[in-house]
């Protein structure tokens, strides 16, 4: 029998070829504060309550394929307008899918600003629109608005996508400047507000006040990372066509309860909120202190730090053989040279995190 062996290169997009994988680093037996997780567990009451509720779960059947129940609870808690519909995803990498392949044309653009958030980039790619990024201003990563109003008359984009706060900078872009990127642009304008636990700041409030405006939240960020679990809301004109490109059953069962139960529990998830809030102005505070180090002020639940010329990914390997793993930046971007990012721990593991930095520096 001949063997039917053809070259993996020869079929697969050029594109995609040219592509890495999303990076995750193993980080067992390590500090983990890489990925802007809240470093709180559960009470023990309610989790016990938690499992109680599962143990009357059946998984025999195909989920809730409109999660009405939850979608209930997430417009309370969020504060989504009335007017507004919403769309769940298995996180919000998922939406941003969605509404890339919903607006996927032969040279439609989808147009961000970086550093930024690498998957409105990988998803272009995936979807086969064309990508275009206007850098942020160098000395403090604010927005460019002169060049990003110039970028979207250059290129009518069919989607810009800013993050608010912005990852990996942490910064929250100027509202006015942003107010009037939405007013410019010929398509949909999409903020991102993963990090919305972390700032009194959102446009949530806002939807369906400009017809091309759609809010993106996540549940990761507040301390439910391992449900994967996002949310859009916008006008019900946009929403009604992209819902068209969610697949059917995307948001399982036993996320759906354990969401649900858990939003029903907001209280305690403020608190840690309210805590990382606090540890972050603290670790803000001590980094801002240490020689050699420039700590840039963050809205999120981690801080940017830019170290001397050359240490960054030194010092980043140091810290891992210290047992505390944080993401090294350098190279993701230019303006990004020299830069780790750490999220904001307990107060033990920042403490550890500022023991193993100072011993790195030396």
């Amino acid at each position: 029998m001949r063997q039917n062996n053809p070259a993996v290169t020869d079929w697969v997009r050029p594109e995609i070829c040219a592509l890495s994988a999303y990076p995750v680093p193993d980080a067992r037996g390590l500090i983990k504060l890489d990925a802007m997780e809240n470093p709180y567990t559960w009470p023990e009451g309610l989790r016990q309550a938690w499992l109680k509720r599962l143990h009357n779960v059946d998984v025999n059947r195909y989920p809730d394929p409109r999660a009405a129940e939850l979608k209930q609870r997430l417009r309370v808690n969020m504060s989504v307008p009335a007017a507004a519909e919403i769309i769940l995803g298995n996180g919000s990498d998922e939406l941003i899918q969605m509404i890339a392949m919903t607006l996927a044309r032969l040279g439609q653009v989808l147009l961000s600003v970086e550093p930024g958030f690498v998957m409105y980039r990988m998803i272009a790619v995936f979807t086969g629109m064309r990508y275009e990024a206007v850098a942020l201003k160098a000395e403090d990563f604010s927005l460019d608005a002169p060049a990003l109003l110039a970028a979207i008359e250059r290129h009518r984009p069919a989607v810009v996508f800013l993050a608010y706060p912005n990852n990996p900078t942490g910064n929250l872009f100027d509202e006015a400047d942003l107010v009037r990127v939405i007013e410019a642009a010929p398509g949909l304008v999409v903020v991102d507000e993963a990090y919305a636990p972390f700032t009194d700041a959102s446009f949530m409030h806002r939807v369906g006040q400009f017809g091309n405006l759609l809010v993106l939240r996540t549940l990761s960020k507040m301390g439910l990372a391992g449900l994967r679990l996002g949310l859009l809301a916008g006008p019900s004109a946009w929403m009604s066509e992209i819902e068209k490109t969610r697949l059917p059953y995307n948001i399982n069962t036993l996320t759906q309860l354990s969401a649900e139960f858990a939003l029903s529990h907001q209280d305690v998830f403020d608190e840690q909120t309210r805590a990382i809030r606090g540890s972050r102005q603290a670790l803000f505070g001590r980094l801002a202190g240490l020689s050699g180090v420039t700590a840039f002020p963050s809205a999120a639940n981690f801080i940017l730090l830019r170290l001397a010329e050359g240490r960054a990914s030194p010092v980043h390997a140091s810290l891992k053989s210290a047992g505390v793993l944080v993401k090294n930046l350098h190279g993701a971007h230019p303006l990004l040279r020299d830069c780790l990012r750490v999220t904001v721990g307990t107060p033990d593991e920042n403490q550890a995190f500022l023991e193993a930095l100072t011993a790195a520096l030396g």
